[in-house]
């Protein structure tokens, strides 16, 4: 048997497992499976790579940058962002380290994209907001983080944010957790007010298919997408990486 897997914490409400279970299933592989390991603190790796059958994993919220720790060696894309989220678990325990949220990012972005957005706001300061802005810096697309905290250099925090930036960075990219299931009744702290028909809301949350910052954004007019495509496209680059 080839195992393969999610390591993350409090991730009940993945959609990963079932899309490999298809995936297998479809393709006529009988001998591979995927599992989910919710690990309270990464130091729990050890038990989830005893299992001499595990052949690659999928690391999430809150891990994609503590992973890098513990991997014999990271590709050079990998290390330049700063954040892992596939690791391929080679012969002899050999682990190194990859990161496909570029890939399926930059796919799941491209057909939305207009000639006006040049700029962005990036929600969130975790692993997957590295991907994100080194996908927007290949693009050519400027961007400034926004968090809870102060920070320096390209930095806001939610209560800077006002009705100028978010018409000056019409794409707006939600890098946070909020909104994902069961807290489907939170949202990024942002002024929804002063969105229009020339903003783009892109969500990495993928459950549910519509989160309220999205919906916020589309009764607005702003064009949204969810993060079930950049999943399904980062989860195929993963199992190539794992070949």
């Amino acid at each position: 048997m080839k195992k393969y897997g999610l390591i993350g914490r409090n991730i009940s409400y993945s959609f990963s497992k079932k899309y490999f279970a298809d995936k297998f299933r479809s393709e006529g592989l009988a001998d591979c499976s995927y599992e989910i390991f919710d690990l309270p603190d990464l130091s729990e790796l050890k038990t989830v790579l005893a299992d001499p059958e595990i052949r690659g994993l999928n690391v999430t919220i809150p891990y994609k940058r503590e992973i890098q720790k513990y991997l014999d060696d990271i590709d050079p894309q990998a290390r330049e962002i700063g954040a892992v989220n596939t690791v391929k678990v080679h012969p002899e325990g050999h682990l190194s380290g990859h990161n496909s949220d570029v890939y399926g990012f930059r796919q799941a972005l491209a057909p939305f994209l207009e000639p006006h957005h040049e700029r962005a706001l990036i929600l969130g300061t975790g692993g997957a907001s590295d991907a994100v802005a080194y996908v927007l810096k290949t693009l050519g697309i400027e961007y400034f983080f926004v968090s809870r905290q102060k920070r320096e250099g390209r930095y806001l925090t939610y209560g800077e944010l006002t009705d100028i930036h978010v018409k000056s960075c019409p794409l707006i990219i939600n890098a946070t957790p909020l909104g994902t299931f069961p807290r489907v009744d939170t949202c990024p702290d942002i002024p929804y007010y002063a969105l229009d028909e020339r903003n783009l809301l892109f969500d990495l949350v993928y459950n549910p298919p519509e989160t309220l910052f999205l919906k916020k954004g589309r009764e607005r007019g702003a064009a949204v997408s969810s993060g079930l495509t950049m999943l399904e496209l980062q989860a195929e680059k993963s199992w190539e990486l794992w070949q």
